[in-house]
């Protein structure tokens, strides 16, 4: 499951790269989900999350502030949250998830990005079933010992720990998401490395190097696109 990670940390270091995109997906998704529910991110477990998301991207709080502040102002914008799943080189899986006020527009951008990179959409669930919904908490300065320690005084259940590059991460059920955290901020811990809820393959899949090329092309192409939010992929990208 190491691998996994090394992924989520390419996923996050290309994110990073392009800066001004991330933060207007940030500020989207914060806006859908607190109009969505309460303004108020304790009373509100799913704005929680995504400011716990946008906290490990170093989202400035003033986009965030004005994000809430915009749902707060009952803006009547609308806002359907969409899955796409396809195939890219070498028989490679793809999901895409999408957030949009303009259903055909997207599912037109997204059709088209597949196919002029080497990629077909499928069908519903042609993809999603070889992926697992899964929590991914990283912590830095504790031992896997330690985490493992923290994790059962607190009685939360982890699917696994792994310590990669002096970060520990932890593999859990999506519903657990939250006592993790909260049992690792009993334990002085604030900040993470990583807190995702994510689609992790069962399976990776390795490309030569044609075949590498143009897939990331073709994960480039859909991240590129202002409605996408998130793109999950079974390929081992190495180190």
């Amino acid at each position: 499951m190491g691998r996994k990670w090394n992924n989520i940390k390419e996923k996050k270091a290309s994110k990073d790269a392009n800066t001004s995109r991330v933060y207007s997906k940030f500020a989207l998704e914060i806006y859908v989900v607190a109009k969505q529910g309460e303004p108020d991110p304790e009373a509100n477990q799913a704005l929680k999350f995504v400011l716990e998301r946008a906290k490990t991207y170093n989202v400035p709080r003033n986009i965030i502030d004005r994000a809430i502040e915009k749902a707060k102002g009952g803006a009547e914008e609308n806002y359907d949250e969409l899955r796409y799943e396809g195939f890219g080189p070498s028989g490679s899986m793809i999901i895409v998830d999408a957030l949009t006020n303009n259903v055909n527009r997207t599912a037109s951008n997204v059709r088209a990005a597949f196919g002029k990179n080497g990629g077909n959409m499928g069908v519903s669930g042609s993809v999603s079933y070889m992926f697992d919904s899964t929590a991914v908490i990283g912590v830095e300065g504790k031992s896997e010992e330690e985490v493992l320690e923290i994790l059962m005084e607190a009685d939360v259940d982890a699917r696994d720990i792994l310590e990669e590059d002096e970060t520990v991460i932890v593999y859990a059920e999506p519903d657990q998401f939250h006592a993790i955290q909260e049992a690792f901020k009993e334990a002085g811990i604030t900040e993470f490395a990583v807190a995702e809820l994510t689609m992790l393959p069962q399976n990776e899949v390795a490309l030569d190097s044609d075949a590498q090329a143009q897939f990331e092309k073709l994960i480039d192409a859909l991240e590129d696109l202002e409605d996408v939010q998130r793109v999950y992929h079974n390929v081992d990208l190495g180190e």
